[in-house]
C-alpha cells in the first residue's frame, strides 16, 4: 500500500505543469529542457504528498468492512465447530454414546481458549454495529456447540479429572486463562440473545474466580509464577470483565464491588503514575519492581477498563476514578504512537518492534470510548483512525492476522520481550482486529471526517 510517488516526482511534475501553464515559456519551450526551479516562490510546497509508510487519509467504512469480511471468511474455514474421532476422524454427535477419542475436529485455533473469547465477543459487536448477521452466527454457532459439550464429558472428565478433553478447562480450571475470556463472551452472548443454556459453564466459572483463583492476602487475584506470589497485568482481563458481566446478568452489587476492588488494587500496585503506563508484572517479594511495559499487557489493563464501564453502574462509586484513570492511561498511549500508526511491543522502547494486537486494541478501545463520550472525539479521533489504517495493512489476502506477538509469559529483562517471534497462528490478533474494525465503522458512522490541509480531522 505504500505509494509509488516520490517527492521529487512530485516535484517534477509540478515544474512541468508549470511549464506548460506558462504561454512565454510554451513559446520557447523547444530550446529548454530544465524544468522550472521548485522552490517557495514557484511551488505550493505544502501540497507535496508525503511517502507515508502506511495509507494515511480518509477512512471509509465500507473499506473497513472489506477487511473484516476477510478475517471472518478465513476464521470460519480455520475453525470448525464439529466433534470427530481422533483416531478415525469421523464425526461424533453428542447425542450418542460418549466416545472418549472424542475431539474437536483440528483447526487452525482452539474454540476454548481465551483468546477465542476475545474473538467470539469481536464477531458479536461486528454483528451489531454492521447489521451483517453472520459475525452474530459465528459466535452464537460456536457457543451452542461448547454448552453441548459439556454435559457429554462431564461424567467422564469427573471420574478423569486429568484426562485432556476439550472441555478440561472449564470444568477444572487452574487459571483465569482457563475461561475468563470466554465467559465473559458467553454472558455477552447469552445477553445478545443466544438461546443455548450456557448457564452451568458460566456459573461454574465465575465461581472459580471468586472463590478458588490464588489471591495475596488483601484478596487481589494473583499467581505463583514465575515467581510466588506475582500479579500479571494479563489477569485484569482474564478475570474481572468475566465479573463485571456478571453484575450486569444477574443485577447483584457484589459482583461490582469486586471489580472495582480488583482494579483498584491492580493499579495501585502496577501503574506508573508518572508514564502513565502499566508494567506486566509485580512479585510480592521484590524491593524494587523491574518495569517493562509491555504493549499488549497495557492492552489487556485498558480493554478491562472500557469492559468495565460498558456495564458499571452510572451511580458506583468506583466510576469516576475509572474515568480518570482511562484518560491517563490513553493520554499516555497517544504521545508514544508511531507515525506510522502502530505502538512498539514494549512502549517506551521505540528501538523494539511494531506490534499487531496491542495496536488494534488500542484502536479498539480508543474508538469505543470517543463512541461512549469518555474521550474528546477531536483529539483522538485521528489516532484511533491512523491505528485502525496500521492494523488494516497487516491483514493479508487470506485474512491472517500478520504481526502478532506470540503468547508471552513474564520476564525482567528486556531480551524476553524484544525477540518474542510473530506469527499469523498468534491467536491474540484475531479478536482485537474484528473489535477494532468493528468499533472504527461506528465511529465513521457517528463522527464524519474530512481532510483538511492534508490532515485527517473529525468534524463533529
Amino acid at each position: 500500500m505504500k505509494r509509488t510517488s516520490s517527492r521529487h516526482l512530485t516535484v517534477g511534475l509540478l515544474g512541468l505543469t508549470l511549464l506548460a501553464g506558462t504561454p512565454l515559456l510554451a513559446q520557447k519551450a523547444p530550446a529548454k529542457t530544465t524544468p522550472v526551479k521548485a522552490n517557495d516562490t514557484t511551488t505550493p510546497l505544502h501540497l507535496l504528498q508525503p511517502d507515508y509508510p502506511v495509507p494515511y487519509g480518509k477512512t471509509k467504512a465500507e473499506e473497513v468492512k472489506q477487511v473484516l469480511d476477510r478475517v471472518y471468511t478465513y476464521l470460519d474455514a480455520a475453525t470448525p465447530a464439529q466433534l470427530v474421532d481422533k483416531q478415525t476422524n469421523a464425526v461424533v454427535s453428542t447425542s450418542a454414546k460418549f466416545n472418549p477419542n472424542a475431539v474437536i475436529k483440528p483447526g487452525d485455533f482452539r474454540l476454548t481458549s481465551y483468546e477465542w473469547g476475545v474473538t467470539y465477543s469481536g464477531m458479536l459487536l461486528a454483528g451489531e454495529v454492521t447489521g451483517d448477521k453472520k459475525y452474530t452466527a459465528y459466535t452464537f454457532d460456536r457457543l451452542k456447540f461448547l454448552s453441548e459439550l459439556a454435559p457429554y464429558y462431564k461424567e467422564f472428565q469427573n471420574a478423569n479429572p486429568k484426562a485432556p478433553t476439550p472441555m478440561r478447562g472449564f470444568m477444572n480450571p487452574h487459571a483465569l486463562d482457563d475461561g475468563g475470556a470466554l465467559t465473559a463472551s458467553m454472558i455477552k452472548a447469552q445477553r445478545a440473545g443466544l438461546s443455548a443454556d450456557l448457564r452451568p459453564l458460566i456459573d461454574g466459572f465465575v465461581n472459580y474466580i471468586m472463590t478458588k483463583e490464588f489471591r495475596l492476602t488483601d484478596g487481589t487475584l494473583a499467581r505463583n509464577r514465575p515467581q510466588p506470589n506475582t500479579l500479571w497485568l494479563d489477569d485484569m482481563y482474564m478475570g474481572i470483565p468475566a465479573l463485571a458481566q456478571m453484575g450486569k446478568l444477574t443485577g447483584e452489587k457484589r459482583y461490582y464491588d469486586e471489580v472495582v476492588k480488583q482494579y483498584t488494587q491492580f493499579s495501585q500496585r502496577m501503574f506508573n503514575q508518572q508514564k502513565g503506563l502499566y508494567m506486566h508484572g509485580w512479585v510480592q517479594e521484590m524491593s524494587v519492581h523491574p518495569e517493562f511495559h509491555w504493549a499488549r499487557a497495557n492492552g489487556w489493563a485498558l480493554m478491562t477498563t472500557v469492559d468495565i464501564l460498558d456495564v458499571l453502574p452510572e451511580d458506583h462509586p468506583g466510576r469516576p476514578a475509572m474515568l480518570a484513570q482511562l484518560k491517563a492511561h490513553v493520554k499516555s498511549l497517544a504521545a508514544l504512537q508511531a507515525g506510522s500508526g502502530f505502538w512498539h511491543q514494549l512502549l517506551d522502547r521505540n528501538d523494539s518492534y511494531l506490534e499487531t494486537s496491542a495496536t488494534a486494541i488500542y484502536a479498539y478501545a480508543i474508538a469505543h470510548s470517543i463512541n461512549k463520550g469518555w474521550l474528546d472525539t477531536k483529539a483522538y479521533g485521528p489516532m484511533a483512525l491512523l491505528a485502525w489504517n496500521a492494523v488494516s495493512t497487516k491483514v493479508n489476502t487470506k485474512g491472517q492476522v500478520e504481526g502478532t506477538c506470540v503468547g508471552t509469559g513474564m520476564g525482567f529483562d528486556p531480551a524476553f520481550y524484544y525477540y518474542r517471534p510473530v506469527n499469523v497462528y498468534a491467536a491474540h490478533g484475531y479478536g482485537p482486529v474484528i473489535l477494532a474494525g468493528a468499533e472504527i465503522i461506528r465511529l465513521l458512522k457517528t463522527h464524519p471526517s474530512e481532510i483538511n490541509d492534508s490532515s485527517v480531522q473529525i468534524t463533529n
